[in-house]
């Protein structure tokens, strides 16, 4: 691993645990905690990408109460709802 993606990584799971709302932080930042190191440089991309997204709609896709646009419906957003899922 590049010194260079292990920051990203560590940055990365700060903005997962301190994304906003606790409820959201709750679900994101034990998925990074749990899945971040196996994820490749493209799937790091596309969490970034889903932290952009505002909480409501990325609380209603991770809990499958909506659909996601095509931009966004992926394998990590899989992933997401797979570990948050009863």
């Amino acid at each position: 691993m590049t010194e260079a993606l292990a920051i990203r990584r560590k940055r990365l799971r700060f903005r997962c645990w301190h994304r906003g709302t606790k409820e959201l932080d709750l679900m994101i930042g034990p998925f990074a905690d749990a899945h971040l190191a196996a994820l490749d440089a493209g799937q790091i991309d596309r969490l970034e990408a889903l932290l952009e997204v505002p909480e409501p709609l990325l609380n209603d896709w991770i809990l499958g109460r909506g659909a996601p646009d095509p931009a966004h419906d992926h394998d990590v957003l899989q992933m997401l709802r797979d570990f948050n899922s009863p």
